[in-house]
């Protein structure tokens, strides 16, 4: 066998200077005028639908600035549950936007049988680095280029840790050739939490070994310090980031900010004060030639490693499964801790389903709607790497919840607003415009079929949640229905990347359902007609080229 070269030896990164988090809020700024930030970073999975708005956005967007695909949902480090196909995913994006930098995190996030969303803490053993060698390189293979791993902030330890997190990622850059994303912020956190030496750290990681820097605020609390993304740079990691400058030479670095998005000034203010601290450091040395590899063949998804993260995955689902982990780890709070991740598992079930979903939360009320999320979560486990995916069972799920039996159109306003939700991650599709269909002989329309765009869909039922959610919708001049009972029909849509909701008659559903299911134009029209002789075919589709809701003609089979 090989042996791993003496003196660690990496692959050319860009020197890319000082980015910002790419985030929702600043999108307009951005998309208006170049801003003084060097490059971007945005979460893989907020763009892996590769299709909306967001999408849009990052095409455009990657013509002025280098980006970076920063992921937080390979969940490398899980020995069950580890899943390819999105591993292919991101591959697809990556080939799309073809980033500067691509980067992961040193944790797991998933057992056989469900996602569980998180950068969980990893036991830093052998086994552990074993696994995460094989990944790192089945990654990289699949990629065609290295990434960058990142050290992760953590609540808790474990009693059979053999290593250090920092003597981890260094063995792990030397094995597999990959880079370390080195979070200043999370050393600071991890010092405070457990007592870790932020310095010894960054003296064990060799020059060339990082290759990006994350700078972010964090949050203290009595029972831990969180690393929420939700402020400036406190001092401390300021020191700590000039430190590993000292170390490392200059490195592009980030400024994350997550929660509570300021300003977009604020910032770019905290990417000046990071590109004046960077400038004074010499360029980092950096080596050409990439790392041997892990030489290991394929993990099994069996053994302690696996058994710990079943457990730890049981706890979070269920208070009283928590001594088979709590045995495993170190500190007289490691139960308090351990129950900070399993409120993290509720409040991301509760922010997501909230977005996904807020006219069901506002019909029942934020503390029913908290509770009816934890009900799902359990019961329905995420099943993606991707969030977006998650509350996709949930109108099923209400279905058959009897908390809510006394309010029978609940789960098909739950059905209406994830349409919605997809409707904005459909793929992207150009809609037939007025002129196309003037081009058209009519003649030939009448015997044609129409295609439907992908964000398209049709909604049906036997409750008035149609009028009920545009009454909740601002500015939409809808009153709230007096007859709950009565029917309601509407198509969703996404016109100029907005997912929209439209008020049908009976007749005009009849007509796109026969569209839908692939019947002509000419039939589509026969149907609405016989249902309804004050319908108005050219009134119909003025609305329906409006909405965007044809891409194509065709003839039927």
């Amino acid at each position: 066998m090989a042996l791993p070269p003496a003196v660690p030896v990496f692959p050319v990164l860009p020197a890319l200077g000082v980015g910002v988090g790419l985030r929702a809020p600043h999108y307009r700024a951005f998309l208006a005028e170049k801003q003084a930030a060097d490059w971007l970073e945005v979460h893989t999975e907020n763009f892996i639908g590769r299709a909306g708005w967001d999408w849009e956005v990052l095409r455009r967007l990657r013509a002025d600035y280098a980006l970076s695909l920063h992921g937080v949902g390979l969940g490398l480090g899980s020995a069950r549950g580890f899943s390819r196909r999105h591993l292919e995913r991101v591959r697809a994006l990556v080939e799309a936007i073809e980033p500067a930098l691509v980067s992961e995190h040193l944790s797991w996030g998933a057992v056989a049988d469900r996602q569980l969303n998180d950068l969980l803490p990893l036991q830093l053993d052998q086994a552990a680095l074993d696994l995460l060698a094989e990944r790192v390189d089945l990654v990289q293979e699949t990629l065609g280029r290295p990434i960058l791993v990142e050290n992760v902030s953590t609540y808790l330890r474990f009693a059979a840790d053999a290593m250090s997190e920092a003597e981890f990622l260094s063995a792990l850059a030397r094995r597999t050739g990959c880079r370390i994303l080195l979070d200043v912020n999370n050393l600071y956190v991890n010092y405070r939490n457990h007592g870790e030496d932020p310095m010894r750290a960054i003296a064990s990681l060799a020059r060339g070994s990082v290759g990006e820097i994350h700078l972010a605020g964090h949050l203290v609390t009595d029972l831990a310090v969180v690393d929420h993304h939700g402020d400036r740079v406190a001092p401390a990691v300021w020191r700590l980031y000039e430190a590993a400058l000292d170390r490392l030479g200059q490195v592009p670095t980030l400024i994350e900010w997550d929660t509570d998005i300021p300003d977009l000034s604020v910032l770019l203010d905290e990417a000046a004060q990071a590109r004046a601290i960077l400038a004074r450091f010499p360029t980092a040395r950096d080596p050409h030639v990439s790392g041997s590899g892990s030489g290991f063949s394929q993990i099994a998804a069996s053994g302690p490693l696996a058994a710990l993260q079943q457990d730890f995955s049981a706890a979070l689902f269920d208070v009283d499964a928590t001594p088979a982990v709590l045995v495993q780890l170190k500190g007289e709070q490691a139960a308090e801790r351990l129950a900070l991740y399993r409120g993290n598992l509720s409040a991301t079930w509760d922010k997501v389903l909230s977005a996904a979903f807020p006219v069901v939360r506002a019909l029942v009320g934020e503390e029913f709607f908290s509770a009816l999320t934890r009900a799902f979560g359990r019961a329905c486990p995420s099943e993606d790497p991707d969030l977006n995916q998650f509350g996709g069972r949930f109108a099923s799920f209400l279905a058959e919840f009897e908390h809510v039996r006394s309010l029978p159109y609940l789960p098909d306003m739950a059905r209406l607003e994830w349409a919605l939700q997809q409707a904005y991650y459909a793929p992207d599709a150009s809609a037939l415009s007025v002129q196309d269909f003037a081009a058209l002989d009519p003649v030939e329309l009448e015997a044609s079929g129409l295609r439907l765009h992908p964000a398209c869909s049709l909604l049906r039922s036997e409750y008035a949640v149609v009028p009920l959610w545009l009454a909740h919708q601002p500015d939409s001049g809808q009153a709230f229905p007096e007859d709950w009972g009565r029917p309601s029909q509407a198509v969703v849509a996404r016109p100029h990347w907005k997912a929209e909701l439209a008020a049908l008659t009976p007749a005009a559903f009849l007509a796109l359902q026969a569209l839908a299911e692939g019947k002509t134009f000419g039939a589509a029209l026969d149907l609405a007609c016989a249902a309804d002789q004050d319908f108005d075919p050219g009134a119909a589709l003025a609305q329906w080229i409006t909405l965007g809701l044809f891409v194509g003609v065709h003839k039927p089979d």
